[in-house]
């Protein structure tokens, strides 16, 4: 997995019901909840350090130096606790950051149902086990979203959240020495800053026409066989989804409105809520 939007939201699905959530949840608790976190830059199991107890899900394979902006987080919830101590969880931080974050580069925005809680530990096989690989088969990624509820057109459009973010040479590696459907040009050039071996953390984002801007190029990408990732490309290789994508390059405001709709679906998939749970203190550690 890469570092991207995708990977925080991903972890608000796949580390962890729709009834108890709210958009409104804080509008008495803690009004000023959602501008705070918007100037300052699941379950939140992902940010947990580990402890005597439990192996966290930092250094799970599809994490390890891969997903990053945890002192982001960190800074997000120090403002949120001196406004309004002990009221918002980390969980909820991580999907408000995730919503704004695409809306700063280019997104559309959506409605946030509120009113996750934090878990009380994290597992690092789980992750593991639970989080599709950059390895997957197109078959193998739409089981594991199917997994979690979550079609296979759905499927499409939140690996549309690809359009931003970085991947480390070990990640891509495999790919552009020994896959065929790719762009030979492009890969000479992730070459140059990936070898066969060695310099395993170098980066190289993973949608190479617009790495920061949230917009529909990767999907062109793909159409252009220069997809990062193996399991970018199964998107588009001759495959049931092939039509999806060919749809979101000619479309952007079609991939911008389904995404929307798929993070509202995502995001309500089986949260921690009522008493389950805390409201952490401190994201890298239970209370």
């Amino acid at each position: 997995m890469a570092s991207s939007v995708l990977v925080f939201l991903l972890f608000l699905l796949f580390a962890s019901s729709y009834a108890q959530l709210s958009s409104t949840f804080y509008a008495k608790s803690c009004p000023k909840a959602l501008s705070t976190i918007k100037t300052a830059g699941c379950d939140a199991s992902l940010l947990l350090d580990d402890t005597s107890s439990f192996t966290g899900e930092k250094t799970a394979l599809p994490n390890v130096n891969s997903v990053r902006g945890f002192d982001v987080i960190d800074t997000i919830k120090t403002k949120v606790e001196s406004a309004c101590p002990g009221v918002v969880s980390c969980a909820d931080i991580l999907a408000v950051a995730a919503r704004d974050s695409v809306v700063a580069l280019g997104g559309k925005s959506w409605k946030i149902q509120l009113g996750r809680r934090d878990a009380t530990t994290a597992s690092r096989s789980k992750a593991n086990s639970d989080i599709p690989r950059s390895t997957f088969s197109l078959s193998q990624l739409i089981s594991s979203f199917s997994d979690k509820g979550l079609s296979a057109k759905e499927m499409v459009t939140l690996s549309g959240g690809h359009t931003i973010g970085q991947a480390r040479c070990t990640i891509f590696r495999a790919r552009i020495y020994n896959d065929t459907n790719i762009n030979t040009a492009y890969a000479t050039t992730l070459k140059s800053n990936c070898p066969s071996t060695g310099s395993d953390d170098s980066l190289a984002p993973i949608d190479t026409a617009s790495p920061k801007v949230f917009d529909n190029s990767y999907y062109r990408n793909l159409v252009n066989s220069k997809g990062l990732l193996h399991s970018d490309q199964e998107l588009y290789n001759n495959g049931s989804t092939d039509a999806q994508v060919i749809s979101y390059r000619r479309k952007p405001s079609t991939f911008l409105s389904d995404f929307a709709v798929a993070m509202v679906k995502m995001g309500n998939i089986s949260p921690l809520t009522g008493k389950s749970g805390q409201i952490r203190t401190d994201c890298r550690k239970i209370n």
